[in-house]
C-alpha cells in the first residue's frame, strides 16, 4: 500500500478537526495535553543553543519579605488598662457631678485644650517626640493618674481629717496631693523607659500550621535586640548604673561629646522632650480634673437655685456664678499650671538621662519632682489666701515662671534651628 502524500495527510488531519497528532518536523515535538489546544503549539528539540551571556549588571539589593501585622502585648495591656480607668474616672466624676454637671464639664473643659496641646505641638517640632509616646502620655494623665489621684487623696483626706480634724484639711490640701498628683503624673515618663519589648506574632505562614499568637521577645525596628548591660563608653563615665537597663530612647540620648570636650552634655531636642512629655501628661491630667470641678460647681448652683428660686424662672448666669468663677481661674487664668508643674519632672529626668556629670545626674530628676511639687502646694495654698492673696502669688510665682518656660521654647527652637541651617564642619 503506498502511503499518501503529505498535503493528502494534512488535508485528512484538518477534515477530521484536529482529532489526530499533526505531522512532526524533524527535531520537533509536540507539548503533551489537549490535543484541540495545544497540538499546534511545537517547542524546539533539542531546545536552541543560549546566545552569549550579557555583561554582569549590578543587581538590585533585595528586598526583605513583607513581615505579618504584630500587635504589640505592651501596647495591647497599656490599651487596655487605660480603658479600664476611663471607665473607672467616668463612673467616679459621674457620681460626684450627675449626668448634666458631667457633661457641662466636659464642655467647658475642651475650651482651654486646643490652646495648651498648641504650644505643646509647636515645641514638639525640635523635640519630635513619637505620636504614639505623646498619645500614651495624655491618656495617661487624663485616665490612670487622674483615677490615682482621686482614690489616694479620697483616702489620705479621710485618714487625716479622722485624725488630725481641720488641720488634716490644710495638710491634705498643700502637702499630701501635690505629693501624690506629681507622682502619679511623673510615672508616665518612667513607663515609657521600662524595657518592655514583648509582641505578638503570628507564624503560620512560616510552617503551614494553623495561625496562633505566640509570646515572643522580639526588637523593633531600629532597636538592639536585649536591654542587657552595655560596655560604658569612655564620655560616659558619669551616667548611673540604671541607665544601660533602661529603653533607649532616641530623643532622649545625649549629644556626642565634642573634640575639645571630653563629656556628653544635654542638647536642646532632650530637654524640650523632657518638658513635652510632662506637659502632655499635665494637660490630660488638668482635662479631667477641670471636668470634675466644673461639673461639680454646675451641680451645686443648679441645686442652690431650685432651694432659693424654684422652677418658676429661667435662668440667667447670675445664677451660675460659682461655675463662671471656677472657669475663669482654672480655664483662663492657669490653663498651664499643671503643665508647668509637670514640665519640671520631665526636664530634670531628661538632665539625669544626658548629662555626663555624675552629681548632676543624680541630682537632676529628684530636684525637679520636688520642685514640682513645691510649686503645686504653693499653688493650692494661695487658694486659701483669698483673692488678694492669690492674686499676689499668681504674680509674684506662676507669671515668671510660665514666663521662664516661654523663653526655654524660644531657646530649644532657637538653638535647633541654628543648627540646623549651619554648615557641616560647625556642626
Amino acid at each position: 500500500m503506498s502511503s499518501p502524500s503529505a498535503g493528502g495527510y494534512r488535508t485528512t488531519v484538518q477534515a477530521a478537526g484536529d482529532r489526530e497528532t499533526p505531522t512532526r518536523t524533524a527535531g520537533t515535538r509536540a507539548i503533551p495535553g489537549p490535543r484541540r489546544r495545544r497540538a499546534h503549539r511545537l517547542v524546539p528539540w533539542p531546545p536552541a543553543p543560549a546566545p552569549d551571556p550579557a555583561p554582569p549588571v549590578a543587581a538590585a539589593p533585595a528586598r526583605r519579605p513583607a513581615r505579618p501585622a504584630a500587635l504589640s502585648s505592651v501596647t495591647a495591656t497599656a490599651v487596655l488598662a487605660l480603658a479600664g480607668c476611663g471607665v473607672l474616672i467616668l463612673h467616679l466624676v459621674r457620681r460626684q457631678t450627675g449626668t448634666t454637671g458631667l457633661l457641662v464639664g466636659l464642655g467647658l473643659a475642651l475650651v482651654p485644650l486646643p490652646f495648651v496641646l498648641g504650644g505643646l505641638a509647636w515645641l514638639n517640632q525640635t523635640a519630635r517626640v513619637p505620636l504614639r509616646h505623646s498619645v500614651f502620655c495624655l491618656g495617661w494623665g487624663a485616665f490612670a493618674a487622674t483615677t490615682i489621684a482621686i482614690l489616694a487623696n479620697g483616702w489620705a483626706s479621710t485618714y487625716l481629717t479622722a485624725h488630725q480634724g481641720s488641720l488634716g484639711e490644710v495638710l491634705g490640701a498643700d502637702l499630701v496631693t501635690p505629693v501624690i498628683e506629681e507622682s502619679a503624673k511623673g510615672a508616665a515618663l518612667l513607663v515609657l523607659l521600662l524595657p518592655l519589648g514583648r509582641r505578638i506574632r503570628c507564624h503560620g505562614h512560616r510552617t503551614d500550621r494553623p495561625c496562633a499568637s505566640v509570646l515572643r521577645r522580639l526588637p523593633g525596628p531600629g532597636q538592639p535586640r536585649g536591654y542587657d548591660r552595655r560596655p560604658a563608653l569612655p564620655h560616659a563615665r558619669g551616667r548611673l548604673r540604671l541607665r544601660p537597663y533602661l529603653r533607649p530612647l532616641p530623643y532622649l540620648r545625649p549629644h556626642p561629646p565634642a573634640p575639645d570636650r571630653s563629656r556628653a552634655r544635654a542638647r536642646p531636642r532632650t530637654l524640650a522632650a523632657g518638658v513635652v512629655l510632662g506637659g502632655i501628661t499635665a494637660c490630660g491630667f488638668a482635662f479631667t480634673e477641670n471636668a470634675l470641678y466644673l461639673g461639680r460647681a454646675f451641680t451645686d448652683d443648679q441645686q442652690q437655685r431650685l432651694d432659693s428660686i424654684g422652677l418658676g424662672e429661667s435662668p440667667s448666669l447670675r445664677d451660675f456664678d460659682g461655675t463662671v468663677q471656677t472657669f475663669v481661674l482654672r480655664g483662663l487664668l492657669s490653663p498651664f499650671a499643671h503643665p508647668l508643674f509637670t514640665a519640671l519632672t520631665g526636664l530634670g529626668l531628661a538632665i539625669t538621662l544626658t548629662t555626663g556629670r555624675r552629681r548632676l545626674a543624680r541630682l537632676a530628676a529628684p530636684a525637679g519632682l520636688l520642685l514640682s511639687m513645691a510649686l503645686h502646694g504653693t499653688w493650692n495654698a494661695a487658694a486659701d489666701l483669698g483673692t488678694h492673696g492669690f492674686l499676689l502669688v499668681y504674680a509674684v510665682l506662676m507669671v515668671p515662671c510660665f514666663a521662664a518656660l516661654v523663653c526655654f521654647a524660644a531657646w530649644t527652637r532657637t538653638r535647633t534651628a541654628r543648627r540646623a541651617h549651619a554648615p557641616a564642619g560647625a556642626r
